[in-house]
C-alpha cells in the first residue's frame, strides 16, 4: 500500500518571452554621408513585479561608424539608450506574483541593429532584441511513499538454538572423519 507526502520546493512557476523592435535616432556632432557600421553594446537589463507583469528596465550602447565631409572622413559616435518594456507572465496552478517570488531576466538574443538610414543628419536605426522571463517561487509537488515499518534484517550476536537445532546437533555422526 502507498500513500502520498507533499513536498514543498522551489521551481520555475511561469516563463514567457517577448521579441521586440525599437527605432532609435542619434544625431552625431558631423553631418553623416553614409553609416559604414552600426553595432549594440553594454547591454543591462532588470525585471520587478508590477501588478502581476513583469517590468524591464533597461539600457544598451549604440556604436555608429560614418563617413562625413563628402565621405573623405569618418567618425564614431556613441549614444546610450534606455528601454522599458512590460511583459504580461502567467503563472502555473492560477498562481499570482507577488513580492515573495525571484524574477529572472535573460536576453534570449542580445540587441542587433536591423535597419539603419541616414536622412538630414539623422542616423536612424531598428534595433531587434528578444527577452526571456523567469518566475522562480513556491510549489508542491506530491509523491508516493511506500509503507513499510523497516526493511533492515536484525542480526543478534548471540543466537538461540532451538529445539530442532538440538536434535541436528545430537544426529551428528562424531565418528563421521575417522
Amino acid at each position: 500500500m502507498s500513500s502520498f507526502k507533499e513536498i514543498v520546493t522551489k521551481a520555475i512557476i511561469g516563463k514567457t518571452k517577448k521579441t521586440s523592435t525599437n527605432e532609435f535616432k542619434i544625431t552625431p556632432e558631423l553631418k553623416p554621408d553614409t553609416v559604414l557600421g552600426c553595432w549594440v553594446i553594454n547591454h543591462r537589463f532588470s525585471g520587478k513585479n508590477n501588478g502581476g507583469n513583469v517590468a524591464i528596465d533597461g539600457s544598451f550602447d549604440v556604436n555608429v561608424w560614418y563617413s562625413y565631409d563628402n565621405d573623405t572622413r569618418t567618425a564614431v559616435s556613441t549614444e546610450t539608450f534606455n528601454y522599458q518594456d512590460k511583459m504580461p507572465i502567467h503563472l502555473k496552478d492560477k498562481g499570482i506574483l507577488t513580492d515573495k517570488e525571484e524574477i529572472i531576466v535573460r536576453s534570449l538574443k542580445q540587441p542587433t541593429v536591423t535597419n539603419v538610414s541616414v536622412s538630414d543628419g539623422v542616423v536612424k536605426l531598428n534595433v531587434e532584441k528578444e527577452l526571456g522571463v523567469e518566475v522562480v517561487g513556491d510549489t508542491k509537488i506530491k509523491v508516493s511513499i511506500e509503507e513499510e515499518e523497516d526493511d533492515y534484517e536484525e542480526v543478534t550476536d548471540d543466537e538461540e538454538i532451538t529445539k530442532e537445532d538440538e536434535q541436528k546437533i545430537e544426529e551428528i555422526d562424531e565418528d563421521y572423519l575417522k
